[in-house]
């Protein structure tokens, strides 16, 4: 039976909305956690951390998102773990992010100009110390501007939560359109709802490598 177009409709775009967010949100944060310790381990002097942080990103970096959806969704439970939709969206995507954010933050780390660390070890701080005090700030700082872009990549990568079952902006987009059968309205609205998300972010991430560049 087809329905009307009605705010019942609306109501389930703008329910998949805040589940895209919200999933967003868990996962760049859970993410940032990890990468902040993918980036510690990636340039730590100890060379099986090194090593343990490199695999970890070149597995995630060189798999599709989807992929690691999978083995979450589908893996976990074979070792006894079960998990729901939202776990494993969440997990998986934390995971991915935690990859992502790491290789970015260990990019600059090692940007942080070697006077910085040598000054650090002239006052004689330790590895905590020099870290906490005089690289991280600076690092942090000149990663924002690719850190914000890669929160925009992870907002549209929600959509393929679709597929484990998590009803996302673009599945309720989905939902709607088939029993409305009117795509355009339906899928119009989800591409909007992307847009004003993604857009400003995207635009604040520029200027950001814009103010930076011009800083140095």
């Amino acid at each position: 039976m087809i329905r009307d177009f009605t705010s019942a409709e609306f109501w389930v775009i703008a329910s998949g909305l805040w589940a895209t967010l919200q999933l967003s949100a868990i996962a760049f944060l859970g993410g940032g956690l990890a990468g902040l310790g993918v980036a510690l381990a990636r340039t730590s002097p100890v060379r099986a951390l090194r090593l343990a942080a490199g695999a970890f990103i070149d597995f995630f970096q060189g798999t599709p998102m989807l992929l690691q959806l999978f083995l979450v969704f589908y893996g976990l439970p074979v070792f006894g773990f079960k998990v729901n939709v939202w776990v494993a969206a969440a997990l998986g995507l934390t995971l991915h992010a935690g990859a992502f954010l790491g290789e970015i933050w260990r990019g600059g780390i090692q940007a942080v100009p070697r006077g910085q660390w040598e000054a650090a070890d002239a006052l004689g701080l330790g590895y905590g110390a020099r870290m906490r005090h005089v690289v991280l700030p600076q690092a942090l700082r000149m990663s924002f501007a690719p850190t914000v872009g890669f929160l925009v990549q992870l907002i549209k990568g929600t959509s393929l939560a679709a597929i484990i079952g998590f009803v996302e902006l673009s599945r309720s987009g989905q939902l709607v359109s088939s029993i409305t059968y009117k795509p355009l309205l339906a899928f119009g609205l989800v591409a909007a709802c992307y847009f004003a998300i993604c857009f400003p972010l995207s635009r604040y991430s520029a200027r950001l490598e814009k103010r930076f560049a011009v800083a140095n």
